[in-house]
């Protein structure tokens, strides 16, 4: 009965979160948001305290169930590893062994500095819910939106409005590269050996392994009843069962009952520990190589992937090159509204692609800086960011992300815009424009004619920066090619105009 709950409850969380990152029409997050914020890093970092401690007395009364019930990354795991135990002969193909203790610690150490010192990409590299997101948001999402295209084009055959057509397109190269590697490394590694990846590098696994040491409730084996048949240790996908000396090691254990249906004997039960004799955790190995192989694998993926960067045009079709127009040259990237500066959101965000998923206007995409990669940022090739739109605020788990409404949106300048002379139609072209400033729904840009001596001259754009708030609509409209004659520069403080 217990592991009928465990496996419901398992279901029910991985299917709801993954809809929050696959959902594009915005239904999901009023009704399942929550189920973000309740992730333990999110938690932390928006300082969460009250959910904090909730998952910390959840850990402390009935030990890793966080693991095997909330974290979708840990229950993608047990995914994976149940498609291969579907063959039979596979069934009970585990077997115990010692915890990796100094790799476990070390990558936490890491965590935690990169973590105070803001270092986002390994934070999101790192962090179980972030991994979790990009792969959502990089594989899932993808082969999600087709098909709902495809249903779509049956749909318009018949004259029903039920699916409509959505784009799909990659966001950046890196992060893709780094979802599909992070992918395959779950793969083999739970196919072949269960929460290897949960119990030898995950930081919130090794967090509340040191928790559930300590926990009320735990797998106890009955010594009188157990004949060390070994089918407990190897049914065991965290590996933590010696079932030879009859120990576990709790540290590890993620609360998945498997083991209690296995044991013919009656041996293994799920109850109070204290005033019971409970086995001792096994003490920890030396090595073991296999998962740091795969670990090592990882981490040269991430390091060959991050140097990617996606090159600016350089030809006009491919045809020729070009002459006497300049490229935008952004030195400063535009933080989401509500970022408030650079620093803050370096510290909060986990780089979980939420954001991302659910921008209805294509403005957000994951960064190709190194030291923030994967973490989000705006660029208008798509899109402008909206003065109606805070989607992005709205689902943030981390508060790295923070609006009280709409009225905070439009006043906060994200960034302002800058006109390339050498690239604006009405120069190279002596045709009328006036496109970006028609469409600043702040009135930050004016038309002013390009001789002064002259009001008859043709109007050239000049932009108040007081007023400018960076949403992109100039950039984004302005008719200009191959390179735009406007485009906002990001600042890294944002204030309010």
């Amino acid at each position: 009965m217990l592991r009928k709950i465990r496996l419901t409850l398992a279901v029910l969380f991985f299917g709801l979160i993954t809809l929050l990152f696959l959902d594009f029409t915005g239904s999901l997050h009023a009704w399942f948001g929550w189920m973000a914020k309740i992730q333990f890093l999110p938690a932390l970092l928006a300082l969460n305290v009250g959910i904090v401690l909730l998952l910390v007395v959840l850990t402390l009364l009935l030990g890793r169930v966080y693991c095997s019930v909330i974290c979708p990354l840990g229950i993608l795991q047990d995914v994976i590893s149940w498609m291969n135990g579907r063959r039979k002969k596979k069934r009970y193909r585990f077997s115990y062994s010692p915890a990796m203790s100094w790799l476990r610690y070390s990558v936490l150490g890491v965590f935690i500095v990169s973590l105070l010192a803001g270092f986002g990409s390994i934070v999101a590299l790192l962090a179980p819910y972030s991994s979790y997101g990009r792969i959502a948001s990089n594989v899932f999402a993808p082969v999600y939106r087709w098909g709902n295209n495809i249903l779509a084009y049956f749909a318009e055959r018949i004259d029903s409005y039920a699916f409509y057509e959505t784009d799909v397109w990659l966001k950046t190269l890196p992060t893709f590269l780094i979802a599909v590697a992070t992918l395959v490394v779950l793969i083999v590694l739970a196919w072949r050996n269960g929460r290897t990846y949960c119990n030898t590098i995950c930081p919130v696994g090794t967090v509340l392994g040191f928790l559930s040491r300590f926990s009320l409730f735990r797998i106890t084996i009955d010594t009188d009843k157990c004949n060390a048949c070994g089918l407990c240790s190897r049914r065991c996908k965290a590996a933590c069962i010696d079932g030879k000396n009859h120990c576990v090691d709790y540290s590890r254990c993620v609360a998945c009952m498997d083991c209690i249906d296995t044991c013919t004997h009656d041996a293994i039960h799920y109850r109070f520990a204290y005033g019971r004799k409970a086995g001792k955790p096994a003490p920890a190995p030396e090595t073991q190589e296999n998962p740091r192989r795969s670990f090592l694998t990882a981490t040269a993926l991430l390091a060959t992937t991050a140097l990617v960067k996606a090159q600016e045009k350089k030809v006009d079709g491919g045809l020729a090159t070009i002459e006497k127009k300049k490229i935008p040259n952004r030195q400063t990237p535009i933080l989401p509204p509500g970022a408030k500066s650079a620093h803050h959101f370096a510290q909060h965000c986990t780089g979980c692609q939420l954001c991302v998923s659910a921008c209805p206007n294509g403005v957000l995409r994951p960064s190709t800086d190194l030291m923030k990669l994967m973490q989000p940022e705006m660029s208008y090739e798509r899109g402008y960011c909206r003065p109606e739109c805070a989607r992005c605020a709205e689902v943030c788990p981390t508060d790295a992300i923070r609006l009280t409404d709409l009225a905070e949106k439009v006043s906060t300048q994200v960034g302002h815009a800058v006109w390339v002379k050498e690239n604006c139609v009405v120069l190279t072209d002596g045709v009328e424009c006036g496109n970006c400033a028609r469409h600043c729904p702040t009135g930050a840009i004016l038309m002013v004619p390009s001789d002064p001596g002259n009001e008859k001259s043709r109007k050239i754009p000049v932009v108040n920066v007081e007023r400018c708030i960076g949403c992109g609509a100039c950039e984004n409209l302005c008719p200009a090619r191959p390179f735009s004659a406007i485009y906002v520069e990001g600042h890294e403080v944002q204030r309010t105009v």
